[in-house]
């Protein structure tokens, strides 16, 4: 397998805790922090993008399949996949009810839950029958790893890999874990390119530094990206001005919008701790302050789909979050309920 790098030192960056050639990571604080430690990034303090120094200097090809062709016909819903950890069982009874209300599962790797790993997931979920998107983060495996994750990946019928840096572990979780961050996820893209596999980059719009992010989605284009899923934005006008000026450094690649699924206190909660993600506080209040969140959490939902995906380049958007404290199921119900309407949008 060709793993094409640039040729860079391997420490990355100096003083960025996750050795990032490549950042900003989305785990920029408003005061320019990082999210692993209290110091400045080095990347904020950039007026320009670390521009991609190695090959393919241009993104490979996407064969017009699945999702992606999909994209051209109708919009497109990717689902957050939330299941019990190392339990079979859920995992294919939530990709089974999923799977009919969807184009895609994003399977997510979190630093404070545990699971299967990526390549015995992509077979789980394409054995219940749902088309897996599966997210590979560079916290806890060395490159050697992650290309063996990626062989294993095509194998297993991953329809595409969500190349990510991968978030810092939170102050007691798996203390005495060893954070690895071998590579970050713009290198990681270009090795799922060169193996073959379709590629998905994450971007953060609402994160600082915030002007140099559409100019980073560039470069992660020319390392080899497919299609970029964004992180949840603060209102539809920021995104709107995020995609303007993305395209206007050169972006091509389809963008999916991050839209927020809660349906309570605790699932809108996770998703408004989560670094480079922002919330429509008001919109929040409302869902849970409505006699019924759940159906008003579907509706918020819903309504904020269809603004989203009327921004130019946006071609999709992915369900995310817990969705709702009352277990996987249910909340897979609230999810495909969010995703018929939006797929039924497209079919009228």
């Amino acid at each position: 397998m060709s793993e094409p790098l640039p040729l860079v030192s391997a420490e990355g960056e100096p003083g960025c805790p996750k050795r990032m050639v490549y950042g900003p990571c989305g785990g920029v604080g408003e005061d320019l922090t990082c999210e692993m430690a209290p110091v400045p990034c080095p990347f904020a303090a950039r007026r320009e993008a670390v521009p991609w120094g190695g090959s393919p200097p241009d993104p490979v090809t996407a064969p017009p399949t699945g999702l992606l062709a999909t994209a051209a016909r109708r919009p497109v819903v990717l689902t957050d996949l939330t299941v019990r950890p190392f339990d079979r069982a859920s995992v294919e009874q939530v990709a089974g009810a999923l799977a009919g209300s969807c184009d895609g599962l994003l399977v997510g790797e979190h630093q404070n839950r545990p699971g299967f790993p990526p390549a015995l997931m992509a077979a789980l979920v394409r054995g219940a029958g749902g088309s897996p998107w599966v997210t590979l983060a560079c916290r806890d495996r060395n490159r050697l790893v992650l290309s063996q994750e990626l062989g294993g990946l095509a194998l297993a019928g991953a329809e595409g890999v969500l190349c990510v840096t991968g978030d810092g572990r939170a102050p007691g979780v798996r203390p005495g874990v060893t954070h690895v961050f071998d590579l970050d996820g713009t290198r990681l893209a270009a090795m799922a390119a060169a193996a073959g596999l379709l590629v998905a980059v994450p971007e953060a719009p609402d994160a600082r530094p915030r002007a140099v992010r559409p100019a980073r989605l560039r470069q992660k284009q020319r390392a080899g990206a497919h299609l970029c899923v964004l992180n949840h934005v603060g209102s539809t006008q920021r995104l709107a001005r995020f995609a303007a000026r993305a395209r206007a450094a050169g972006v091509t690649i389809p963008l999916i919008a991050g839209v927020a699924v809660y349906t309570d206190e605790r699932s809108a909660e996770v998703l408004a701790n989560l670094p480079g993600l922002h919330l429509d506080r008001e919109q929040v209040k409302r869902v849970l302050g409505a006699p019924d969140p759940v159906a008003a959490g579907i509706e918020a939902a819903v309504a904020e789909a269809r603004a989203l995906l009327a921004v130019d380049g946006v071609v999709g958007v992915n369900l995310s979050g817990l969705a709702s404290e009352r277990g996987e199921m249910f909340a897979a119900q609230v999810k495909a309920s969010v995703g018929q309407e939006i797929i039924g949008d497209g079919a009228r």
